[in-house]
């Protein structure tokens, strides 16, 4: 795996710049500009158990890149909201009102928390977010086809509150249409992204989508795509010797975080602990391992300051 060194991260709270509509997100910041564009900046945050843990050294950048990437991979199935990418950290996109839904992708039976799917059917339910699994699935195996199932954000520092396609409709999150084409869309971004991953000699195990609409209601692609913060990737050489062993599949995502944070007794609520250094160098290095693998492309770590970034890339939004 490349190894990335460490690096000063610059806050990005005090910029002075002719922006409007701040938001605060778990991994980036974002604003308005103009009346139908926002300029995303990512950050070296890093969310586990649906809290902010820890900065993880060119976090922000191999997200945003990778991003920006999967959506060019993807644009022939759904278009996505994507303008240009002028500064490894930043992104400018067009605005788009977000569904009140977000979609997970599964590909495989996986999770560590109370409300995932392993969880609840190692328990005995059969019949888990509207979809009935066979008898005899065994943990990180594949399931005998990827499933959809949405999910909508509950108070902060809690999990996602799962939902069935039946419940989304029903609870007037989308209409039907909406629902099915979203449905439709995610299934196949989600098969483009095996194919190219399996490519890569990783498995796309399960993945989250966002999808909005834009000014005029067509549905968008939107937020990331396949990166290693929304998706979990195995490494494939190694993925079946291990499950056969019983041991967890290796993976180049923040799976890895969550599995120190258990180890050291984390499950998600109450103090956070700390952990070695080694662990955020070795996610990095992971990051960075699944960015190139997928691109083809060798990881170059950009120099500016987080002020100079936003400003070049105010700039570059005259000339679009």
């Amino acid at each position: 795996m490349t190894t990335v060194p460490d690096r000063e991260i610059v806050p990005l709270d005090d910029i002075e710049l002719p922006l409007e509509d701040r938001r605060d997100g778990k991994v980036r910041v974002s604003w308005a500009f103009g009346p139908d564009r926002r300029l995303f900046v990512t950050t070296d945050r890093l969310s586990a158990f649906d809290r902010i843990i820890a900065r993880v050294p060119y976090k922000g950048q191999v997200l945003n890149q990778l991003a920006g990437w999967w959506f060019e991979q993807t644009a022939d199935i759904i278009a996505n909201h994507v303008i240009t990418l002028p500064d490894p950290n930043v992104m400018i996109a067009r605005a788009a009102r977000p569904l009140t839904v977000e979609v997970v992708v599964r590909g495989h039976i996986t999770g560590v928390t109370d409300t995932a799917l392993w969880t609840r059917y190692a328990a005995g339910e059969r019949t888990i977010y509207g979809h009935r699994f066979p008898e005899g699935l065994a943990k990180n195996t594949a399931l005998p086809r990827p499933i959809v199932t949405p999910t909508t954000k509950g108070a902060h520092g809690t999990h996602d509150v799962p939902l069935s396609s039946v419940a989304v409709v029903a609870d007037g999150h989308v209409d039907g249409a909406t629902w099915d084409q979203v449905e439709a869309a995610a299934l196949a971004v989600f098969e483009r992204g095996r194919e190219l991953s399996a490519a890569a000699g990783l498995i796309l195990a399960d993945t989250k989508y966002e999808f909005g609409v834009d000014a005029d209601g067509a549905l968008l692609l939107i937020d990331e795509v396949h990166t290693p913060d929304s998706s979990r990737y195995w490494v494939a050489d190694s993925y079946e010797a291990r499950v056969a062993a019983g041991e967890e599949p290796e993976s180049l995502d923040k799976e890895f975080v969550r599995r120190a944070l258990a180890a050291a007794g984390y499950t998600g609520e109450g103090a956070i602990p700390e952990l070695p250094a080694t662990v955020w160098e070795q996610t990095t290095a992971r990051y960075v391992d699944a960015y190139e693998r997928l691109t083809g492309r060798s990881f170059v770590p950009g120099a500016y300051p987080a002020d100079q970034r936003i400003i070049d890339a105010v700039a570059a939004l005259e000339h679009i």
